[in-house]
């Protein structure tokens, strides 16, 4: 089994996807937009252009993505999506990074009892994250 995140945008997916390939490190493998769809697109003609599956691999890690059509976006709820990075460095670069313009910073990145380093932001693209730096 495997277990993956499935992060779904509100027609900015792609432009998420390119800045958390930077951020992360990771190679956009697939990313398919609804007009692409056998058959015809299942969305209205404005959204033909957004994306109706990406996926995204870091470090042997999948992150998968779409632009919810209208009528089933919801903001994102109940859930981080947790990276634990082995370095206090790269925590820090990732966390500043994800902060750039960021709805909210929920845990600015310190010290913890469990970690070196620890923060939660939800990104510019609604994304929430918790940032672990393990050494």
């Amino acid at each position: 089994m495997t277990i993956e995140t499935y992060l779904m945008f509100k027609g900015n997916c792609q432009e998420a996807f390119e800045f958390y390939q930077t951020v992360l490190g990771g190679t956009v493998e697939a990313m398919f937009r609804y007009a692409d769809a056998p058959g015809g697109s299942p969305v209205p003609e404005e959204w033909a252009t957004k994306i109706m599956h990406a996926r995204m691999v870091v470090d042997g890690n999948s992150i998968m993505a779409s632009d919810a059509p209208p009528g089933r976006q919801d903001t994102p709820a109940g859930f981080n999506v947790s990276l634990s990075i082995k370095t206090v460095a790269e925590a820090e670069r990732i966390f500043n990074s994800l902060s750039e313009g960021a709805q909210r910073i929920t845990m600015p990145l310190g010290e913890t009892f469990w970690a070196k380093r620890f923060g939660m932001v939800t990104d510019r693209f609604g994304t929430p994250w918790m940032i672990n730096g393990e050494g």
